[in-house]
């Protein structure tokens, strides 16, 4: 079973199917992506503040490793630890980053993949919206 927690952005529009469009959807759990590569994964998700945390204890790691105070093995053994923290804590550090900016946390939702998880949110949230947009309106 998946759990995903919905994120919706500042502003959002008026029509219910452009508020939609714009959720964001923050699935909990280890993140592989974000463990093998976080520096790139931090950036991609402009988060700022973590990636200069990430950079000051890589950095510190390598000032340990270039002054030899530890065994190499160490020091490497610390490199790993910080990429797994980083793949435990994605998602955590995911709705942190999206609560700075504003956005809000409208709920959770389990489900057996993505896509059921998608329309299990929807098929609550949905009904419970206005329309606003006109039916032919859209192209």
């Amino acid at each position: 079973m998946l759990s995903f927690t919905v994120h919706e952005p500042p502003n959002p529009p008026a029509d219910r199917i452009d508020r939609a469009e714009r959720l964001a959807f923050v699935r909990d759990g280890f993140s592989w992506t974000a463990a093998l590569f976080a520096p790139i994964w931090l950036l991609a998700y402009r988060m700022w503040w973590p990636f200069v945390g990430y950079l000051a204890a890589e950095g510190m790691i390598e000032l340990v490793r270039q002054t030899e105070l530890l065994h190499p093995g160490w020091t490497t053994l610390a490199a790993i630890g910080m990429s797994l923290l980083i793949g435990l804590e994605a998602s955590t550090l995911r709705r942190w980053s999206l609560d700075r900016r504003g956005w809000t946390n409208l709920g959770t939702v389990s489900g057996r993949n993505a896509e059921d998880c998608e329309r299990r949110f929807f098929d609550m949230w949905l009904p419970q919206q206005p329309v606003l947009a006109q039916a032919g309106a859209r192209s």
